[in-house]
């Protein structure tokens, strides 16, 4: 593990993500908004937010979520996102220090029932994010996605898919 990653994993308090990388909440709204998250109404917080950490081969497995989310770049190195959106258009976003590297970007906005994941462009290094998630993020609105499923949906991103799926259903 990239020292620094270490040092950040630990001071931020940061726990394993169940899509891959490192993860914290830092902020839930008290506020609440109704819902329809495809299957019913719902009450969620309005926004929350999360610090995400990848580091060197690590990526965040292709997901979706019923609700937006914006990623801003804190730290490190670029990260790669992946989004195929309905229309099975795949786009990569590049996020990091826009100041310092063309062609990034220091925020993206991922609609809500995108699939999406990320790694970083230099397995070598690391990378810190903030999430924000709007209405909030529940584990009942995310959907890690299978790689055959995805596959056979999206068979012209199959290399994507391949690399940014765990197992094989």
């Amino acid at each position: 593990m990239h020292a620094e990653a270490a040092e950040l994993i630990a001071r931020l308090g940061l726990r394993r993500h169940p899509e891959g990388g490192w993860f914290r909440e830092v902020h839930r709204s008290r506020a609440t908004v109704q819902f329809d998250n495809r299957y019913r109404i719902v009450q969620r917080s309005a926004l929350t937010s999360i610090y995400y950490l990848l580091e060197g081969d690590d990526f965040s497995a292709l997901h979706r979520l019923r609700s937006d989310e914006v990623w801003y770049f804190h730290a490190g190195a670029v990260l790669a996102i992946y989004a195929i959106d309905a229309a099975a258009a795949l786009t990569v976003h590049r996020l990091g220090d826009a100041s310092k590297s063309p062609g990034t970007t220091f925020s993206i906005a991922i609609p809500a029932g995108t699939w999406f994941g990320a790694r970083l462009e230099e397995r070598d290094a690391w990378a810190l994010a903030g999430c924000a998630v709007a209405p909030g993020f529940e584990f009942e609105d995310f959907e890690l996605a299978g790689r055959g499923v995805l596959t056979a949906a999206f068979p012209q991103h199959g290399p994507v898919i391949a690399a940014l799926t765990r197992g094989s259903t």
